[in-house]
């Protein structure tokens, strides 16, 4: 079974798709932490982020997986477990630049695929259930009001003792939406097929629970 979680940037979707994927004994993919394997294999073969060319070239040789041990997540680039490499700046700057390019994002898009084929699966983006899962049994579009997104980041970097403006995150989510529903690759949008879920007032417990009666409506 695949669950596919859409919706703009600070909706709640990795929460609550990893709360659902521990719940339902799912595995949740971290297509974020895939993007950043690949970045490291990069990294490996000193190719340079710009060459478009190289990067396409070396992505065919790419394999990557993601499995659990002891309920912690593993990721692993061609063999190899590389949990523990992904997540430096270095690599997040390599996933950032190449991640753009149309060939990373259909080779990436059918290692999720083989993924989902193989195991039940929970999956969040901006673009699973409409490019990477469209034939997920569950398509959930999750969203919040912008002044309620603001609102989580900001108690979010407050508890973290950062400073931060509340009208400065409200802008950067508004300036986000507007680019991930616009751009040329797979832009966010509502699947025709998922059903709108406005978490503005919701609790993650009540967001997930919410999503579970979905999904056992569907089983």
């Amino acid at each position: 079974m695949n669950i596919a979680i859409d919706g703009p940037a600070g909706a709640g979707k990795s929460t609550i798709a990893k709360k659902l994927a521990k719940e339902m004994g799912f595995i949740y993919v971290d297509t974020g932490a895939m993007y950043r394997a690949m970045a490291l294999y990069f990294l490996k073969q000193n190719l340079d982020s710009s060459n478009e060319t190289e990067i396409s070239a070396a992505a065919q040789a790419i394999d990557i997986s993601i499995c659990y041990q002891n309920g912690e997540q593993q990721v692993i680039l061609n063999g190899e477990n590389v949990t523990g490499e992904i997540r430096n700046e270095e690599v997040g700057n390599m996933a950032s630049s190449t991640s753009v390019y149309p060939s990373v994002r259909k080779k990436l898009t059918s290692l999720q695929q083989k993924l989902a084929d193989s195991t039940n699966v929970i999956m969040d983006g901006r673009d699973i259930g409409t490019c990477v899962l469209p034939n997920a049994e569950v398509k959930v579009y999750l969203t919040a009001s912008v002044t309620a997104r603001a609102k989580r980041r900001y108690d979010e970097l407050q508890e973290k003792g950062e400073e931060c403006s509340l009208e400065a995150i409200q802008t950067d989510i508004e300036e986000r939406d507007y680019r991930d529903m616009h751009r040329d690759i797979s832009p966010l949008k509502q699947a025709k097929d998922a059903i709108l879920l406005d978490s503005s007032n919701l609790t993650i417990a009540q967001t997930a629970e919410a999503i579970q009666k979905i999904c056992q409506e569907r089983m």
